[in-house]
C-alpha cells in the first residue's frame, strides 16, 4: 500500500531553512509549567506483508521485520492524493484526539486552530474589500485517518488575478524523507530511527499567496504553523514575504517596518535574524536571484515557553493586511504598459521556478500525495519565459534584478 501525507503549507505550507534553535530533547514535552509527558516512538510500514514461511534461514533473515515496524499501536497512516473527501461544511473543529498521531500538548493544537481561523475569515474578508468585484470560493475537505482543511480562492478578481488562503489540520504518519522535507532540522530528528521507520506526526497551519493583475501590485506570499512528531518534540514555523516586479522603496519600507514593529514586540534580534532567514531561504540557487524582496521566515521555534511563541505567531499573522493591504490600495489603479505587463510574467516565471524546484513545502506535498489543488494554489494564473532575456541596462528592470542579487536593508 502507497501511504501518503497531506501538504500542510503551499509554502505552506512547509518550507524551511537554517535552524538556530535547539530541539527540545526526544522524550519530553512541556505541558503545563513542571509536567511532562513520556512517549514511546511508534511505527508503521508501507511494504506488503508475506504470508509464506522463507525456505532458507538466510531468507528468513532477509525477510525479518525491523523491531518495532508493524506495531499494532502505529498511528493511522495517511493515504494517497485521491482520499481527500469534499464535504459541505467544516466542523466545528478539525483537532480529534481519536484521529491518530503522536500524543501531545492538545490545548495547544486547539487553540493554534482557532487562531488561523479566525484569521482566514479575517483576512479573505478584507482582500475582498479591496478587490471590490472577487469573492473566494470555500472548499472544506477530510481525510479518511485523520484530520483535513478548508481551502478558500478567488479567480478572475478585479484587482487579484488568483489569490488563495489555505487552512489544513493533519493527523498521520510520515516517512523519515517526508520529515526532512518538513523541517530544516529534519535530518537530524530522523538520526537513530531504524530504516523505514515511520514518524508520527501532527501538524496544523495557514497558507497564502495573493497574486494582483497590475505589474505595480507585489505578490504576497504567507505561512504560519504548528508542529508536532513522537516523543514530545514540537516547534513552531512561518513567515510572511513580498515579490514585487518593480522596486517601490516607500512600500518595502512599510512592509518591512510593519514587520519589524512586530518582531521588536517579541525579541529585539528577530526581525534581522528572520530577515536575513527569508532572504537565503527564497533564493533561486540556478539564477543566482532572490524570489523577491523577502520579508521574515523562521522555523523550528522551540527555545522558549510555547505560549510565548504562539502569540508572535498570534501577532505576525495578524498583521498581514497591515503590511499589505496598503501597498495594493496604493498601486491597485497604477496605468503600466504591455512591456511592463511582461516584465511581471516573467517574475512570475522566476516564482513558478522557486515554488517547484526549492520550496520544500511543494516538493514535499508532490511527493507525499497531498491534496494537488491546495498545493498548486500558490502558482499564478499566468507566467512567461523568454529564452536568454537581458534586461536593458540602467532600466527599472535593471535595477530590480540588482536587489534580487544583492538584498537591501529596507529599514
Amino acid at each position: 500500500m502507497k501511504i501518503a501525507i497531506f501538504l500542510l503549507f503551499g509554502g505552506y505550507v512547509i518550507s524551511t531553512s537554517d535552524a538556530f534553535t535547539a530541539a527540545i530533547p526526544r522524550g519530553t514535552f512541556p505541558m503545563q509549567q513542571g509536567q511532562t509527558f513520556q512517549n514511546s516512538r511508534v511505527l508503521s510500514t508501507t511494504e506488503e506483508t508475506e504470508t509464506t514461511a522463507p525456505e532458507t534461514t538466510a531468507d528468513a533473515e532477509k525477510e525479518a521485520p525491523v523491531e518495532g515496524k508493524k506495531a499494532k499501536d502505529a498511528p493511522p497512516e495517511m493515504l494517497g492524493w485521491d482520499t481527500h473527501k469534499p464535504i459541505d461544511e467544516a466542523p466545528s473543529t478539525l483537532v480529534r484526539d481519536s484521529d491518530g498521531g503522536p500524543d501531545g500538548n492538545y490545548p495547544m493544537r486547539s487553540k493554534f486552530e482557532k487562531m488561523i481561523r479566525d484569521a482566514q475569515i479575517k483576512i479573505t474578508k478584507a482582500i475582498e474589500e479591496i478587490d471590490g468585484e472577487g469573492k473566494f470560493k470555500e472548499d472544506c475537505w477530510t481525510r479518511e485517518n485523520g484530520g483535513g482543511g478548508m481551502s478558500r480562492v478567488m479567480t478572475g478578481g478585479k484587482v487579484f488575478e488568483k489569490a488563495g488562503v489555505n487552512l489544513s489540520v493533519v493527523y498521520g504518519s510520515m516517512p523519515q524523507e517526508a520529515l526532512q522535507a518538513a523541517t530544516e532540522r529534519g535530518v537530524d530528528r530522523a538520526k537513530g530511527m531504524a530504516p523505514g521507520e515511520r514518524v508520527p506526526f501532527f501538524a496544523c497551519g495557514l497558507s497564502s499567496v495573493m497574486h494582483p493583475r497590475n505589474p505595480f501590485c507585489p505578490t504576497m506570499h504567507f505561512n504560519y504553523r504548528y508542529f508536532e512528531t513522537d516523543g514530545g518534540v514540537w516547534w513552531f514555523g512561518g513567515g510572511t514575504d513580498i515579490t514585487p516586479s518593480y522596486i517601490d522603496e516607500d512600500d518595502m519600507k512599510h512592509f518591512h517596518g510593519s514587520y519589524k514593529e512586530v518582531c521588536d514586540r517579541h525579541d529585539p534580534k528577530y526581525y534581522e535574524e528572520f530577515k536575513a532567514w527569508a532572504d537565503r531561504y527564497f533564493l533561486i540557487k540556478h539564477r543566482g536571484e532572490t524570489r523577491g524582496f523577502g520579508g521574515i521566515f523562521f522555523d523550528d521555534q522551540n527555545d522558549r515557553d510555547p505560549d510565548k511563541l504562539f502569540e508572535f505567531a498570534k501577532d505576525a499573522l495578524d498583521n498581514v493586511v497591515t503590511a499589505y493591504g496598503p501597498i495594493i490600495e496604493k498601486h491597485k489603479n497604477d496605468e503600466f504598459t504591455e512591456k511592463q505587463k511582461q516584465w511581471q510574467l516573467m517574475r512570475r516565471g522566476r516564482y513558478v521556478e522557486f515554488n517547484l524546484v526549492y520550496d520544500r513545502g511543494t516538493v514535499f506535498g508532490l511527493k507525499t500525495g497531498g491534496r494537488i489543488e491546495s498545493i498548486l494554489m500558490s502558482l499564478p494564473e499566468t507566467a512567461r519565459w523568454e529564452y536568454d532575456h537581458q534586461v536593458d541596462p540602467g532600466s527599472p528592470e535593471a535595477e530590480f534584478l540588482e536587489v534580487c542579487k544583492n538584498p537591501r536593508d529596507w529599514v
